[in-house]
């Protein structure tokens, strides 16, 4: 479903009114009785009617009449609530060309009213299967009823929270700037993913830097989970950047280790195929010379010095709380 902000100029106060009634009744039903709209929306029974058929034709909603008349939001009317309360907070004030898009995600361009272009991530979550979903994501696990808009939100809130908190500790990720909903704002990396780079001037500093980050990341009780070619950014200076953190976990997940080693051989692997490089050298240089280089010469996870939940406080204070992270597990 394409995302056009020229619609935004054609909706009105009742519009975003009744749009933003459909988005509090599916906290409680999945699909929102038309009467119960038209009762919270406190607007005239006609009125309602109205307006819900002006947001059906622009697909803001979706209309429902299985089991009785009601509707519900699509991804497409969650994108149009964020958008405005970002663009009322003073935050963005135009939304530009798509630049990306994801498994999970759409990134476009946004600015600010002085010009400064950003970046803005939307959470789509439903995209893959459940089952791929559910995988993925360990708050899932105890349910198989879900509302993928409330799961959008929840993977944005986590981004956002882990990437402040990250930049807050030197790591090389965007700027968070604010985050709404299933939306997430962010500074532009300039340059592009590795996996569109055929060639690097210093493959071997790069690979070094891409190989610490990770263990960086265990040495600050995180592990990335989906580190890949696709979320790492470099520059034309062979800066990095890495990008995309809703699948973080802590260093005492139960299945650490596992994503741990994973991300390890993922990049090995990577410039191996890709920039030629060997690591049998440097296994046999690094074989016991340190305590966190295991007998390949790859990190060890169970060797690096480890403090799980010291990112608890900052996570807290940039809007993650300990209730959204019960939230989740219990999803």
């Amino acid at each position: 479903m394409k995302l056009d902000v020229e619609v935004l100029r054609y909706l009105s106060k009742d519009d975003f009114r009744v749009l933003t009634t459909v988005e509090m009744g599916m906290r409680n039903h999945e699909i929102v009785p038309a009467e119960l709209i038209s009762l919270i929306a406190s607007l005239k029974h006609g009125d309602t009617y109205k307006i819900l058929k002006n947001l059906l034709k622009h697909k803001l909603v979706h209309h429902d009449s299985s089991k009785y008349d009601g509707f519900r939001l699509t991804y497409l009317g969650y994108d149009f609530l964020a958008i405005r309360t970002l663009v009322n907070r003073g935050v963005i004030a135009y939304v530009g060309l798509q630049i990306g898009v994801g498994k999970e995600s759409d990134i476009f361009e946004v600015a600010t009213e002085d010009g400064t272009v950003l970046a803005m991530k939307l959470h789509r979550l439903g995209r893959t299967s459940f089952r791929a979903v559910k995988s993925k994501r360990d708050y899932l696990r105890h349910r198989s009823s879900f509302s993928w808009l409330y799961l959008s939100r929840l993977a944005a809130l986590k981004e956002f929270a882990f990437m402040k908190a990250l930049e807050d500790h030197g790591f090389p990720v965007p700027k968070a700037v604010d985050c709404n909903r299933h939306c997430v704002i962010m500074s532009l990396v300039q340059g592009y993913s590795l996996v569109q780079v055929r060639e690097l001037q210093n493959p071997e500093v790069v690979f070094e830097t891409v190989v610490g980050l990770i263990v960086r990341l265990a040495e600050h009780g995180l592990i990335h989970c989906d580190f890949n070619e696709f979320n790492i950014m470099i520059d034309d200076d062979e800066k990095v950047t890495m990008i995309d953190f809703p699948h973080m976990v802590s260093v005492s997940h139960r299945n650490a280790q596992m994503f741990f080693d994973r991300d390890v051989e993922c990049i090995y692997k990577f410039f191996a195929k890709r920039y030629n490089l060997s690591f049998q050298d440097d296994a046999d240089d690094k074989n016991s010379a340190e305590s966190d280089i295991d007998e390949a010469g790859r990190p060890s996870f169970s060797s690096i010095s480890k403090s799980s939940g010291c990112l608890d406080k900052e996570l807290a204070a940039s809007g993650f709380t300990r209730k959204d992270q019960d939230n989740m597990k219990k999803v």
